[in-house]
């Protein structure tokens, strides 16, 4: 295999390509783990962060999930570029939810009542949030409702796949979704109108 050397920096340029990368981490290569782990350790803090709001939390999270991600490398199997990130992605996101569960943080409810209809807002591609805004506002949420908010927008996760991942009503997860996107609503609503003339 080529030897992919870094020239001081994490651009594609400077650590090969994804599977170049890949085959360093499999081999053993102690730099090259160390370049997979500041390629990915951010954007998986961002996942990571997405669903555990408590920062110690977040830390073991990731932890333990590098460690998966290092001791199942091996059996990986690469299948184009992107499927490096989407298999670490499926990993941290795993692991947040494991977390949640076993903390006793996540509490869902059935049979919600109506909430209040707030398409208008969210149909609106939200121009003047800012998306460091938008990402505190998520994090806001109940447990329950952010995790499955988090799987249906971000993971592309169906209300029967979200089911099957939380142990839930296919139903249940439709409402709780229903009802993050209603608080969503109507935090954004605020936002809105308190920077209304800015």
């Amino acid at each position: 295999m080529t030897q992919v050397r870094s020239s001081g920096g994490n651009s594609p340029t400077a650590v090969g390509t994804e599977f170049q990368l890949l085959e360093r981490v499999r081999e053993g290569d102690a730099p090259g783990m160390r370049l997979f782990y500041e390629r990915y350790a951010g954007y998986l803090t961002a996942v990571c962060s997405r669903y555990i709001v408590d920062r110690d939390m977040l830390k073991d999270v990731l932890q333990e999930s590098f460690i998966k991600i290092f001791g199942h490398i091996g059996e990986f199997e690469y299948r184009g570029e992107g499927s490096v990130r989407a298999w670490v992605t499926r990993i941290v996101v795993n692991h947040s939810l494991k977390a949640l569960r076993r903390k006793g943080r996540m509490t869902y409810v059935d049979d919600l009542p109506d909430a209040p209809e707030e398409d208008d807002v969210m149909a609106s591609g939200l121009p003047h949030i800012p998306p460091e805004v938008l990402q505190e506002m998520i994090r806001d949420l109940p447990d329950g409702y952010r995790a499955v908010f988090n799987l249906f927008v971000f993971e592309k996760k169906s209300h029967k796949e979200i089911a099957g991942l939380l142990g839930i009503k296919e139903d249940s997860s439709a409402s709780q979704f229903f009802r993050a996107r209603a608080t969503l609503a109507k935090k954004i609503k605020a936002y809105l109108k308190e920077h209304d003339d800015e």
